[in-house]
């Protein structure tokens, strides 16, 4: 089970969504908007932002979120849906 990190519960926070780990196989997170289940990010197979800053420090961290910004360009322009939450949230 993936551990929700104090830098994605801050930006659940900052967005006004609960999180919580993800019942659905190899993904992390569920965010939660008023009681619902609004979408399932992130693979469990992959680190994402605060766990590279918590693996491999700031400066790694921060180039692999520049190339996941690069990568998923396409999947984070509509806000809402499960890319953008995945960008905001763990990246």
């Amino acid at each position: 089970m993936y551990k929700i990190l104090k830098y994605t519960k801050d930006k659940a926070l900052e967005y006004g969504v609960k999180v919580r780990p993800s019942k659905i196989k190899n993904k992390k997170i569920d965010v939660i908007y008023n009681g619902d289940v609004i979408a399932s990010v992130g693979d469990v197979r992959f680190l994402d932002y605060p766990n590279h800053i918590k693996k491999n420090g700031l400066e790694y961290a921060n180039n692999r979120r520049r190339l996941y910004w690069i990568r998923h360009a396409k999947d984070i322009k509509k806000i809402g849906s499960a890319g953008w939450w995945a960008a905001v949230l763990l990246w």
